[in-house]
């Protein structure tokens, strides 16, 4: 099905209501439990910065970086591993089943949250019992990674620096126990790998009035230009995308409750990284804004374009795979609870000024939304972030992805997404 780009007013007072209903509601939140005292089962559940877990410890995280966590407090100091071994055995033996032995790096074969598979943890300043350890067994004790997207390019295309753009530091090597990235490509929406040229962009900022959320850098994924304005190869309108028609993957475009949707997608656009969980993580967040030209007229039409945070293994609670979605299960698009950066809306235009969204046509946005799903210590996942054109490859949507971090509290996490505050 096509659509003009012409813009048909002749029900314009009907839409215009409807957008306003749909896309103007009150936020949902979920987890109105999230760690603020209260405790369920004996442990926090924690939701967007998380909790403490069952020592009862406040959160704290350090700001400083993209692989960055949560306070856990301190680690074991005994010679007793869990289950009541006694560790001061073989130094070639790995006592607490973490992976590594002592003479592979691990400076307590104690504790299976310690080891060069862990990843550091601040302890909180607050907590006069936190005692300072060194988790990761480098020999510095509570230090953590700068960010990694300094002096990257707005039209690079490595896909190594569009995951550094996302402020995800650590890489792999062959062979090493340590966590972080094992391999990252742009993809099409269902995996298969893509050249996407302007369609990303690792970008600065996004107009004047969104900034990134952590590091120098963030990346931008569109169905047509990951540009602003200023520069060269922007849209300049609401529709420049290359007009391919793609494959979803299984269980996609979703359909958003009581509205229509087509089957079809174009001009699809993702990156998908393959990443090992360090030992003592619990969970991951991520940062995430989402644009589109479809508003206010295509509102709970059929063209309703989507971005989606797609996980393999898909971890409990997500639909499909996908993790991002509002307390509706309705997918990221114009219809989601979430859609709030619009005329009329709570938070008006300024996140749309110098974006193109405020000028080349009619169009809206979310405010920061911040994503977050449990993880296995140790377990290998992948996460693709891919955006689409939904029903024809008209009126362009774009994503920016940002500030990825590491939970590592002991907390129970639970999949969801949740507004943020801009740091502007």
């Amino acid at each position: 099905m096509k659509r003009s780009n012409l813009v048909y007013f002749g029900l314009a007072g009907l839409v215009t209501a409807l957008a306003a209903q749909m896309a103007c509601s009150p936020i949902g939140r979920r987890g109105e439990e999230a760690c603020d005292g209260v405790f369920e089962n004996g442990e926090c559940t924690t939701f967007g910065n998380g909790g403490a877990g069952g020592t009862g410890q406040t959160s704290s995280s350090s700001g400083d970086g993209g692989d960055i966590f949560i306070t856990t407090g301190s680690s074991m100091n005994g010679s007793t591993a869990a289950g009541g071994a006694n560790c001061n055995t073989d130094p070639n033996v790995d006592d607490d089943k973490d992976g590594a032995t002592e003479n592979q790096g691990d400076c307590n074969d104690c504790d299976p949250n310690v080891g060069p598979g862990a990843i550091e943890v601040l302890t909180d300043p607050n907590n006069p019992m936190a005692e300072k350890s060194d988790e990761d067994c480098d020999g510095m004790v509570d230090n953590v990674a700068t960010y990694c997207d300094t002096g990257l390019a707005l039209e690079d295309t490595d896909a190594n620096n569009g995951v550094r753009a996302v402020d995800i530091c650590n890489f792999v090597q062959p062979g090493a126990l340590n966590w972080g990235v094992l391999s990252a490509m742009y993809v099409k929406s269902n995996g298969a790998p893509f050249a996407p040229g302007n369609q990303v962009g690792l970008l600065s900022d996004f107009g004047p009035n969104v900034a990134v959320q952590g590091g120098s850098r963030m990346l931008a994924l569109a169905s047509g230009a990951a540009r602003l304005p200023v520069h060269g190869d922007a849209c300049g309108i609401s529709s420049c995308g290359p007009g391919v028609e793609g494959a979803p993957p299984p269980g996609f475009p979703q359909d958003p409750p009581s509205c229509p949707i087509s089957t079809d997608i174009w001009d699809d656009v993702g990156l998908e990284v393959r990443l090992r969980a360090p030992k003592n993580a619990t969970g991951y967040k991520f940062s995430f804004k989402f644009y589109s030209f479809e508003y206010p007229e295509w509102v709970c039409q059929s063209f309703n374009d989507q971005f989606i945070s797609l996980i393999k293994p898909p971890p409990a609670g997500s639909i499909n795979g996908n993790i991002s979605f509002d307390k509706n299960s309705n997918p990221v698009s114009v219809n989601v609870a979430f859609f709030d950066v619009c005329q009329g809306c709570p938070a008006g235009t300024a996140e749309m000024q110098g974006t193109g969204f405020n000028d080349w046509n009619d169009a809206g946005g979310t405010s920061w939304l911040q994503s977050q799903a449990p993880v296995t210590g140790g377990e290998e996942f992948i996460i693709r972030w891919a955006i689409w054109d939904t029903g024809d490859s008209a009126y362009d949507s774009t994503a920016l992805v940002d500030n990825f971090e590491w939970i590592a509290n002991g907390g129970t996490v639970v999949v969801g997404t949740t507004p943020i505050p801009d740091p502007k």
